[in-house]
């Protein structure tokens, strides 16, 4: 594929923002195509990665449309992330069986991207224990999914505005999602092969409860802590009408330790500053007369002072109430308002505290999650390969991660390359609704078959 009109440094170019918007096209247009090619065009020697590096050094101010493309990449990357983790019967042998998946699904129509995926010689134990495993494995399955997602999103929710950088801090022992799963290899150390495989089970159901219950209380502390800054950054914004007044008025806009004046704050809608100006000393018959001071002003409405005798201050409510002037109750109290603005800071310091080693947690904890959650999948197809297959155990496991477009075409040709499995399971569609058979929550082919959706995100990065 010619990628000259994107090369940079020859006279006669396009402007550097008109070739970094083409070449995000590029991406996007050909990511469909062929999703592998995006790799190439990130990191090969004229692609993505070059192409930001040379407007950096001939663009300086195109460092944040870079940061934009970035984003982009990220983005394509991760929207083609659903897999089909399949197993089939090995023929004479199981190259056998994954050089026939290989010419129905790539070699003539390019339905997927596959990899074979390894699982290890586990201890097969009784088909009893086989059987009662094969359910617990399901419901595991889907508490570990519920846990891998639930870490993933309080990372996002805790990065706040930076949460377009989420993407890059999901990673599986230090690499992004889609290699893990495509190199995956199974972790001796943390699931020793030989416990028996309830064992194994256990051991990451024990882990991964303990990662939930570890984050539920750090979300707990956080969240409070998170919550009482916003509340009181809360009282610090808005409408006049509501805010907190401590950091606008200072003690020389008070008349204080008096036995007979008070000084009271109205909030004026700007439309009525004439009318205030004209009215406010008739507005009972004790108000000292040129004491209104303009404190602060909003997009709507200004703060004003005056001062009054305190024999005044009810009727003076009242009529500035009819006149659409908003008495504020406060009293000034210097000790209070300090210890506001010391609760805030202290809070805010706190937070900060916390964020880094919160963060830092999540993505240990994340990838942790990923590894048992993908630890699962590959008991789950070893298991239920095993049930269905028979012994001796023979069989591949191999992973597809297929195009878009072409899912049916895939679903069909791998129903027609494996239907001579299980007949039954070919004419059975998990999408219809046949009364007394509930398929909702797991399809059922022919082939052993789960899926990997690494879409973990409410949201689009």
């Amino acid at each position: 594929m010619d990628l000259s009109r994107y090369q940079l440094g020859s006279q006669g170019r396009k402007p550097a923002l008109t070739r970094c918007v083409l070449s995000v096209g590029w991406w996007v247009e050909n990511y469909w195509k062929r999703a592998g090619e995006v790799e190439k065009v990130i990191n090969g020697p004229v692609g993505g990665a070059s192409l930001i590096r040379n407007l950096k050094r001939s663009d300086p101010w195109i460092i944040d449309f870079s940061t934009l493309v970035a984003r982009c990449t990220n983005f394509l990357k991760a929207a083609m992330t659903e897999f089909w983790l399949i197993s089939a019967p090995g023929e004479k042998t199981c190259q056998q069986t994954w050089d026939k998946l290989m010419v129905a699904t790539t070699r003539t129509n390019n339905l997927s991207t596959n990899h074979k995926f390894n699982i290890p010689d586990l201890k097969v134990g009784t088909l009893d224990v086989l059987v009662g495993l094969s359910d617990e494995l399901s419901k595991l399955d889907t508490f570990v999914e519920s846990v891998v997602k639930k870490v993933a999103q309080y990372m996002a929710d805790v990065l706040e505005d930076s949460r377009d950088k989420v993407q890059e801090n999901l990673l599986a022992n230090g690499v992004d999602l889609v290699t893990y799963i495509t190199r995956f290899q199974w972790d001796m150390a943390k699931y020793p092969i030989k416990q028996s495989l309830k064992n194994i089970s256990e051991i990451v159901s024990k882990q991964v409860t303990q990662i939930d219950n570890d984050l539920k209380a750090r979300a707990s502390a956080y969240n409070n802590l998170k919550g009482n800054l916003q509340n009181l950054e809360r009282k610090n914004a808005g409408s006049l009408l509501t805010r907190s007044l401590a950091d606008i008025v200072k003690k020389d806009d008070f008349v204080l330790d008096s036995e007979y004046l008070v000084t009271m704050l109205v909030v004026v809608p700007k439309i009525n500053y004439v009318d205030w100006q004209k009215t406010y000393e008739t507005l009972a018959e004790m108000v000292v007369p040129r004491s209104t001071k303009q404190l602060f002003e909003d997009n709507d409405s200004g703060l004003f002072s005056v001062t009054l005798f305190r024999k005044a201050v009810d009727d003076f409510r009242h009529k500035a109430r009819e006149n659409k002037f908003a008495v504020r109750d406060f009293q000034y109290n210097e000790e209070e308002m300090k210890a506001d603005k010391e609760e805030m800071t202290r809070l805010s310091t706190d937070k900060k505290k916390q964020f880094g080693p919160l963060v830092r947690w999540l993505k240990v904890n994340f990838s942790e999650a990923f590894i048992a959650w993908i630890h699962i999948k590959a008991l789950r197809v070893f298991v239920e390969s095993v049930l269905r297959y028979g012994l001796p155990v023979n069989f591949q496991a191999m992973l597809l991660q297929p195009t878009k477009k072409n899912m049916k075409k895939l679903r069909e040709v791998l129903n027609d390359l494996y239907k001579h499995l299980d007949s039954s399971a070919a004419v059975i569609d998990a999408s219809m609704d046949i009364p007394g058979l509930n398929l909702s929550q797991q399809e059922y082919y022919p082939y052993v078959y789960y899926k990997i959706d690494c879409n973990l995100l409410d949201f689009k990065v």
